[in-house]
Order: structure tokens, then C-alpha cells, then sequence
């Protein structure tokens, strides 16, 4: 990450912070007195191939302790009401301002792996996390409706871990090392914008 990134991740992540408290405020009340505790979803996640950093998320699931991989349909019967509006225009995803200002992540990259797709896949994570993995990406914008589509489909966990591991890993990790190649901080600003409207921006690829 080069200085210039850092701190504007740091500039626009505390102007955000200061902007959605409310927001922040209205959410955890609304999740604590549907839902309960806890508020927070915390989860173990990979900065690079062997550093891993506990991402935040507002919850939007009963809990399970027993609760691995990704979600697919088979998850699907645990998103409460109020994690699925959360879901739907990406809320949840707010307290990550907290993990951009530790340094865990940037606005933007590749979205941060578990470490069991990283042990599954040492070679292809060697060459995605040399970006720092990001809130939002290109792999994001580009696919994020295919892979919730194809996992909704899953009915089970081990159908669900076939699914992402066989055809959404590869093509995250394509679009992930398109981004490297044409990385700029113009090109975050692109894809940030890009996310709020959800489109996918046009950018010629360099070879």
C-alpha cells in the first residue's frame, strides 16, 4: 500500500465515521432490540498468507456456533429481518471503517479471505494479498450478484464450500489481480463511486 493510499483511507474513513455515527446508533439499537446481543459479528480473516485480523461486521445472523465458511442457502434461514435490509444495502459492512483505520484494510482490494480458502489455495492467495484485501473491489462490483446467486442454490454447508471453492474463488482471484495490474488511487476513488451506484466502471485491462 503506497503512503498516498493510507492516508486517504485514514481521511475518508474518519470523515465517514464522523458521518454515520447516527446511523451507527440506529443500527446497533435496532439489531439489540430485535435480535439481542451480540451486536457485532467478528470474524478471523487473512491481511496476507499467514497474518490474520478479526473483521467487524454489524450482525445479521442468529448465531451458531458451529457456523463455518461462507454463506449459501443453507445459511439462509438465520438472516434476521433486520440483517437482511442491513444485507440488501450493504450496512453491515460500516463497522469496517474501524478495520481500515487499524490498517487491516483499505477501501479497496480484494475482499479479505478466511483462512481455510488461504491454506485451500496457498498459491492463488500468494498473488491476491500482495494488494491489501479492501471493503470493496472490483471482484465486488463484478461478481457479487453471481456468487450470491450461485451459492442461494446450496443446500448444504458442504454443497456451499464445493460451490465457492470450485467457481467462485478463480474468478474473484481473476478480477483481484485485474485490479492489481491497474491500481491507482484514481482508480479506488473509481470503484468506491462505482459501489455506492453499483456499476461496474469500465477501465481497459493491461495485459
Amino acid at each position: 500500500m503506497t503512503p498516498a493510499k493510507r492516508v486517504f483511507d485514514i481521511v475518508a474513513a474518519l470523515a465517514l465515521s464522523l458521518l454515520l455515527l447516527p446511523l451507527v446508533l440506529v443500527l446497533s439499537a435496532l439489531i439489540l432490540l430485535r435480535d439481542g446481543r451480540p451486536i457485532f459479528y467478528v470474524s478471523e480473516r487473512m491481511k496476507d498468507p499467514v497474518t490474520p485480523f478479526n473483521l467487524i461486521k454489524f450482525r445479521t445472523m442468529t448465531t451458531d456456533t458451529q457456523d463455518r465458511g461462507v454463506s449459501g442457502g443453507d445459511k439462509a434461514h438465520r438472516i434476521t429481518r433486520t440483517g437482511a435490509m442491513m444485507r440488501a444495502k450493504r450496512l453491515d459492512e460500516i463497522p469496517q471503517l474501524w478495520n481500515i483505520l487499524r490498517g487491516d484494510i483499505s477501501f479497496v482490494g480484494p475482499r479479505p479471505p478466511l483462512r481455510r480458502y488461504v491454506d485451500l489455495r496457498p498459491d492463488l492467495y500468494a498473488e491476491v494479498l500482495k494488494s491489501r484485501p479492501g471493503v470493496t473491489g472490483l471482484a465486488t462490483l463484478a461478481f457479487h450478484r453471481r456468487e450470491e446467486e450461485l451459492l442461494a442454490t446450496c443446500a448444504t454447508a458442504d454443497e456451499t464450500e464445493n460451490v465457492y471453492v470450485r467457481r467462485c474463488v478463480p474468478t474473484k482471484a481473476r478480477l483481484d489481480l485485474i485490479y492489481a495490474r491497474n491500481r491507482s488511487l484514481c482508480y479506488d476513488v473509481q470503484l468506491m463511486v462505482a459501489t455506492v451506484f453499483r456499476r461496474v466502471p469500465l477501465r481497459k485491462r493491461r495485459a
